[in-house]
């Protein structure tokens, strides 16, 4: 699988993928969740509500967008409150 630089994705922290997604999602489709989450667009999620839910103890927000790939297949992109990291997962990876 060719491998996309993804540094330059600003404001998403180190990005991980898992296994299972990295087989199942295309880097062309990783790409293009990443830069819609970066912009705000978080798929078939509902946006979050103004001033977004506050998580205890983290001192952020946590983003979540939901997405599907052309066949169909379900993933998520979430961006961590309490660190610069964001993850590419199958939702029976969560």
């Amino acid at each position: 699988m060719p491998e996309i630089d993804f540094s330059r994705l600003l404001g998403l922290g180190q990005i991980v993928i898992t296994p299972n997604a990295r087989l199942s999602l295309s880097p062309q489709e990783i790409l293009n969740a990443l830069r819609r989450h970066a912009r705000g667009d978080h798929g078939d999620f509902q946006p979050p509500r103004p001033g977004c839910r506050q998580r205890p103890n983290l001192g952020g927000c946590r983003r979540l967008s939901a997405y599907r790939t052309g066949d169909g297949t379900r993933f998520w992109v979430i961006s961590e409150a309490d660190q610069p990291l964001t993850t590419v997962l199958l939702p029976e990876e969560y």
